[in-house]
């Protein structure tokens, strides 16, 4: 019975270090998908709004030209940029000569957090401008309670939803906005990472346990027995 559980847990321990392998070497495939689509042509508005698979977009730089409605800017609460607690500020952008729209996730601004009701002052400019940035999907959402208000200040944004809410032909990706720190925004945003080396870690532990399973049974089942057998007079008689 011990040796079967030993060779069970053994194998079981060494067949999740290989499923972890096999997530990285997916993970990897996927980093090498994602360098690619960063690598390609810059897009313009023409090419985002007539993409037949915007989503398959993402990741893919663009320099778009037209001008902002700044009426209908959103503030997302609870969102993270250089280790401190803010908002990410979306302010949907209407495509020069392409007649679509895409929600831009402008940057992060701090939080007033004795005035919580308070926003911060960004400023959006008027007419015609032109940003870059990378296309990426909706903003990632956090838990929240049913029924939260649709004000400035929330702490989700549905595409699908604030297009009804909005009237805009709103395209279903959002551009997230680069370059250096400006309007009273930051946009230090994270490097995208697929977390390959999260799974060369895993892999790594399930091995080590796996081996320490065959050594400990090879000692206490074999060589320990051997050693001390070795060593009683009786068996020499």
């Amino acid at each position: 019975m011990l040796t079967m559980a030993a060779v069970l847990a053994a194998g079981l321990t060494a067949s999740l270090g290989m499923w972890q392998l096999s997530r990285a070497s997916q993970k990897q495939l996927l980093q090498a998908a994602l360098s690619t689509q960063s690598s390609k042509a810059v897009l313009d508005g023409r090419e985002l709004h007539a993409a037949a698979t915007p989503l398959q977009l993402a990741h893919q730089r663009a320099r778009l030209t037209g001008h902002w409605v700044q009426d209908k800017t959103v503030f997302l609460d609870n969102r993270q940029m250089d280790a401190r607690v803010g908002f990410f500020v979306l302010t949907p952008f209407v495509l020069e000569g392409a007649g679509g729209v895409i929600l831009v996730q402008r940057g992060w601004a701090p939080r007033n957090f004795e005035n919580r009701t308070r926003l911060p002052t960004v400023d959006t400019p008027v007419g015609r401008v032109e940003i870059e940035g990378r296309i990426a999907p909706p903003p990632a959402k956090l838990y929240e309670l049913s029924g939260a208000p649709l004000g400035a200040i929330r702490q989700n944004l549905d595409l699908v939803q604030f297009q009804v809410e909005t009237g805009l032909p709103l395209l279903p990706i959002t551009l997230l906005q680069t370059g250096a720190a400006s309007e009273g925004l930051l946009r230090e945003w994270p490097a995208v990472n697929v977390g390959v080396d999260k799974h060369y870690g895993y892999a790594f532990q399930w091995f080590g346990l796996s081996t320490l399973i065959v050594g400990l049974y090879l000692w206490f089942q074999i060589f320990r027995r051997f050693i001390y057998r070795s060593k009683d007079p009786a068996s020499h008689v």
